[in-house]
């Protein structure tokens, strides 16, 4: 199916002594970082420690204080990514399927619609409006992002919230698959999602 690759010249992710700040306050300095194909990345830390903020710095969302994020290989780094952020940016009015068709015209997808469903588990409300899915299930509708189209990495920013069981081995499905097949991963988290990370980051 579409969003695993194969990655076969996947970017490699360098974070160079990066120093993010919050109006005055630093919410951490001098970090350094390097990651590529097949690494999934757990970032964990206390809220407010940084862990969206150097998701955002990577996208290319938040200049740093000091310090660079480079994406060797990558000719466009907003083409490379796929940045899912802790809101699912669902509007309420239109269907389950009507935001995959929009993502797969947005992101140039030919992924199979039936297939995406089936994935999420979302088939029986395909035609439901986001308005009145349960809180698991409008997680799992923001994460069809990840499987609409192949990028090679993906920045996930508390992507288990409001997962039940299910929810969270589905999502630990993705993530095992993309970096089986030469993906990048790196997920701001409270806990472990289920797959073994190449490495974890503590922010303080």
């Amino acid at each position: 199916m579409s969003g695993f690759g194969p990655f076969q010249d996947a970017p490699s992710l360098e974070v160079e002594a990066l120093t993010l700040t919050r109006g005055a306050r630093t919410l951490f300095e001098n970090l350094s970082l390097k990651a590529g194909a097949g690494d999934y990345i757990e970032i964990r830390g206390a809220n407010g420690s940084g862990k969206t903020s150097l998701l955002r710095a990577i996208a290319g969302f938040l200049r740093p204080r000091a310090g660079a994020v480079s994406l060797a290989g990558a000719e466009e780094r907003a083409l490379a990514l796929h940045y899912v952020a802790h809101q699912n940016g669902l509007k309420g009015q239109a269907s389950v399927r009507a935001h995959l068709r929009y993502w797969g015209g947005l992101f140039a997808s030919a992924g199979d619609e039936g297939v995406v469903l089936e994935r999420l588990g979302l088939t029986r409300q395909a035609d439901l409006p986001a308005r009145v899915l349960s809180q698991g299930q409008a997680r799992r509708l923001a994460l069809a992002r990840l499987i609409l189209a192949p990028r090679p990495v993906w920045l996930l920013d508390e992507p288990a919230a409001a997962l039940d069981d299910e929810g969270r081995a589905m999502l630990s499905g993705l993530i095992a698959a993309h970096t089986e097949a030469g993906g990048l991963a790196l997920a701001a988290v409270h806990e472990a999602l289920g797959p073994t990370p190449s490495r974890t980051l503590a922010l303080s």
